[in-house]
């Protein structure tokens, strides 16, 4: 079945790398998307044909192992890629472009009843789409693709094709596109259609889909712009997405059977209080209100968060501190350390506030964190939960050569929650976190919360997307609304129901699985480790 996701604005290189984990997938995938300013070479791209020196544009210049020449992306262009496999035919990759050609000219004419574009189709000896055929040609969409195999031997497709719906045309002026000095290149509205990227995007999409494949699901991203994180914000985003709170529960409503816990702070859990207090640690055990405290305490077990205990994101479900950081403690890696020690810990988490204030994110602390337990303890297994690091793969990578032993990053909910529910993330980009840590040949592990007004399919479609990036481990917990401050829970997902979550995700290709209302992050950590192995992927370059 073919999966297609409309995934907002991404970089070039987060989409590159994403695209390159899902070429290893058996699943086939279509991938629509804007991109923020770029230049990009194809593998016959010529130098001379960027006009002004690539270091003096105020744009990403990207070179590609794409077909074509030079060409330029931006916002008000719509991006898809589709990531599907094709025949041993030495004549199926031509099809696959003519298949990309077609659904563009079929989108352009769906939105041109009336001619204004002229004759739109393909141009003799050019390659792309052009319209205006009948009196000037007008290039109005770049196709680029590259067929590779995947490690298992099978003939995968990359890249696309780039429809220009409203995007600024002076950027092309710095080049020659795609090498034709003589056509101009135009959009769809400078060519007389008032339509924005957002709807052709769509339409491409189906376009593309009737074309490649039976499509079974699609996943799209909320893409209004980042608000405050106050209540009203919170609704605003929560309605956009299509949940209304007013059918949410109340706050004060009685939880279910299966979500009290029983209070057990017995000899252990004060001795870790104190050896925290002591140490001067931060334990997320607190910071989140994390229900299996008292279970996870009593068995000698904790997750220390570094950084600090401020975070500089106001996600919508999260009880964070959110004021203004402090200076990093450079005594806290050795404080980490020395409390792994004491409580001789075989598998030791360590979580971290978002730090955006920061060059790297608090990438380079984390890592120092996990040194100083290698040093201290190098027995003792060390998971870490991180943020996005704002997709800084520089970032990424001060903690991957740091080689901890399960790199965690939570997707957090749905595609078309993300918004609501964390609106300085992007659903994207958590896959290229992901992803990044799969081909570095890390165990890779990821989570979510469920009862903000999510369907079970689209839960499975989180499941299916991690599990074709290479992730090996997966929570699913209920999300417990903190204060009246915070989103509200839309509902209380059963037992049962979490049973067949896990179910959808081993079915999925997951390693391991757990998902149970009190699952969190870090919840049996350990035992998850020992169900999932080491994908041992090259780093696909």
């Amino acid at each position: 079945m073919l999966r297609r996701r409309h995934l907002g604005r991404v970089s070039f290189a987060e989409a590159d790398d994403l695209q390159r984990a899902l070429l290893e997938s058996d699943e086939d995938y279509i991938l629509l998307f804007e991109h923020p300013p770029t230049y990009t070479r194809g593998v016959r791209a010529q130098e001379d044909h960027f006009l002004i020196a690539p270091e003096l544009l105020n744009a990403d210049v990207v070179t590609t192992d794409r077909g074509g020449d030079v060409t330029y992306h931006a916002p008000g262009q719509a991006v898809g890629w589709p990531v599907v496999t094709v025949s041993e035919d030495p004549g199926a990759g031509r099809r696959h472009v003519n298949k990309l050609e077609d659904a563009v000219i079929a989108t352009v004419r769906a939105f041109d009843p009336e001619g204004k574009l002229g004759e739109v189709g393909r141009l003799e000896g050019y390659p792309g789409v052009w319209a205006r055929l009948d009196t000037r040609p007008h290039k109005i969409a770049a196709v680029g693709v590259r067929t590779m195999r995947n490690q298992r031997g099978t003939r995968r497709t990359l890249h696309g094709v780039a429809l220009n719906v409203d995007i600024d045309l002076t950027g092309f002026q710095a080049i020659i596109p795609c090498g034709i000095p003589d056509k101009p290149v135009g959009s769809m509205k400078s060519l007389g259609l008032a339509v924005t990227e957002a709807e052709v995007e769509e339409r491409l999409g189906l376009e593309l889909s009737q074309r490649l494949g039976p499509e079974e699901r699609v996943a799209r991203v909320d893409r209004s712009a980042a608000s405050t994180s106050d209540e009203r914000a919170l609704i605003r985003r929560l309605r956009k997405a299509g949940v209304n709170p007013d059918d949410a529960l109340a706050i004060t409503t009685r939880k279910p059977e299966w979500l009290r816990i029983e209070a057990h702070m017995g000899v252990e859990y004060q001795s870790l209080r104190t050896l925290t207090e002591d140490l001067r640690l931060v334990t997320v055990c607190e910071e989140a209100g994390c229900p299996n405290i008292f279970e996870c305490w009593e068995s000698g077990t904790a997750t220390f968060m570094v950084n600090g205990e401020r975070c500089t994101r106001a996600c919508g479900f999260c009880l964070i501190d959110t004021r203004k950081p402090l200076a990093l403690d450079p005594t806290e890696p050795a404080r980490v350390a020395e409390a792994v020690v004491r409580l001789k810990l075989s598998h030791a988490v360590i979580t971290c506030v978002a730090r955006d204030d920061l060059a790297d994110g608090g990438a380079g602390a984390i890592a120092d964190t996990i040194r100083a337990v290698r040093e201290r303890s190098p027995e003792t297994k060390i998971e870490v939960l991180i943020s996005d690091l704002k997709g800084d793969p520089a970032a990424l990578q001060l903690i991957i050569d740091a080689r901890p032993d399960v790199m965690n990053h939570n997707m957090e909910t749905v595609a078309r929650l993300q918004r609501a529910v964390r609106p300085s993330a992007a659903y994207h980009r958590s896959l290229t976190v992901l992803a990044r840590s799969v081909a570095a040949g890390l165990t890779t592990k990821s989570g979510m919360m469920v009862g903000l007004g999510e369907s079970a399919d689209e839960i499975e479609e989180v499941l299916v997307d991690l599990a074709s990036v290479g992730v090996s481990i997966a929570t699913i917990g209920q999300y417990l609304r903190p204060t009246a401050q915070h989103l509200p829970v839309a509902r209380y997902w059963e037992p049962a129901e979490f049973d067949d979550l896990a179910e959808r995700g081993r079915r999925a290709g997951l390693a391991h699985v757990q998902s149970s209302p009190l699952t969190r992050s870090s919840y049996h950590a350990r035992e998850a480790l020992s169900d999932a192995t080491p994908l041992a992927v090259p780093t696909r370059r």
